[in-house]
């Protein structure tokens, strides 16, 4: 769906000193939408002035932000123009690799055939889930001098191709948990002529390169990611019919005592978006791009406040000292600075 641009307000002013000799100009960003605060706890999370800021803009269709801190620089997915975007705070947004998830020699029929999500495995090399290519794999190349080489991780469940890998999560043993939604596919469903698993699955890729499919019964698997502690695993589901996160207990290779972690049903009725891409903080608390905006909960699933988008936002990603979330938000990439 293509989604409407929303108003935007504040405007780039000029910081300067006292000294006219000194004068300098101060980059401010535009900012965007609002915070919500449902519950006191939001306030130890995000400051009382926290804004969101646009950082970079101009895309088709942003997604899975993800921070490298080795680079001082952000990368992120437009999925549809498969392409890797580099940010920094120097030079603002650059392309960092392309092709990024299709590398095929005749032209792409998909509307999304680009990487989506993007994460590092345990030797902090670039893992993409790879929608045109239909698969997951790592980028061939060190993260300063990127090149479209990969590796293919996994790229298919007993004999069948995955339809095109979403969203993907690394646990501290090594081991790829990713959603396989049809988002990639030309049709975007299940009756594509090319979808070759009747179901949309979430998968786990162990250490010897097993591919385990956890779960076959949520009909739009999307964002995925962690608990600290890594007992217990968040599927988000962005089918609109059933706009829900669900948490299970992770019990070796199997998932169980799955239920819905929070439902956006009523929130989906009025509010562009649905469940997508997450994080989750030391703390067990979720950021989640869903209707509205970013949606933020404690580890028990209480809703303590929104950051209101009027565009469906995709994705996020947190800093290292987790003071500052990086949205991924259709057209726009925003920072959010939390606290100081």
């Amino acid at each position: 769906m293509k989604r409407i641009t929303t108003i935007i307000f504040v405007v780039s002013i000029i910081g300067c000193n006292n000294q006219p000799s000194d004068k300098k100009e101060e980059a401010m960003y535009k900012t965007i939408g609002s915070i919500e605060r449902l519950d006191p706890a939001l306030d130890k999370i995000i400051s009382a002035n926290a804004k969101p800021e646009i950082i970079a803009e101009g895309f088709e269709w942003s997604e899975g932000p993800l921070w490298v801190e080795s680079q001082q620089m952000l990368l992120f997915s437009d999925v549809p123009m498969n392409t890797v975007y580099k940010w920094t705070e120097a030079k603002g947004k650059e392309v960092y690799l392309k092709p990024s998830g299709y590398t095929g020699a005749e032209p792409s029929v998909c509307k999304e055939p680009g990487s989506n999500g993007l994460t590092f495995d345990k030797n902090g090399n670039l893992v993409l889930c790879q929608h045109g290519d239909r698969q997951m794999a790592r980028m061939d190349a060190p993260l300063d001098k990127p090149e479209a080489k990969f590796i293919t991780i996994a790229d298919k469940y007993n004999g069948k191709r995955f339809s095109s890998p979403n969203d993907a999560v690394y646990n501290s043993a090594g081991e790829l948990f990713f959603t396989d939604p049809p988002y990639g596919l030309q049709t975007q469903d299940d009756n594509d002529a090319k979808k070759e698993i009747v179901f949309n699955g979430v998968y786990k890729v162990k250490t010897n390169g097993e591919v385990i499919l956890l779960v076959d019964s949520i009909t739009r698997p999307n964002g995925i990611a962690l608990m600290p502690g890594e007992k217990k695993l968040i599927v988000a589901c962005s089918d609109g019919a059933y706009p829900n996160w669900y948490v299970f207990d992770i019990n070796g290779d199997a998932l169980t005592n799955g239920k819905i972690f929070y439902s956006a049903a009523e929130e989906g009725k009025t509010m562009k978006g649905s469940p997508d891409g997450f994080k989750i903080d030391k703390n067990g608390n979720v950021y989640a791009t869903g209707p509205g905006g970013i949606y933020i909960f404690n580890s028990e699933a209480k809703k303590l406040g929104m950051i209101r988008l009027d565009n469906a936002a995709s994705n996020c990603a947190l800093s290292p000292d987790e003071k500052t979330l990086y949205v991924t938000n259709d057209m726009y990439l925003l920072r959010v600075k939390l606290r100081d």
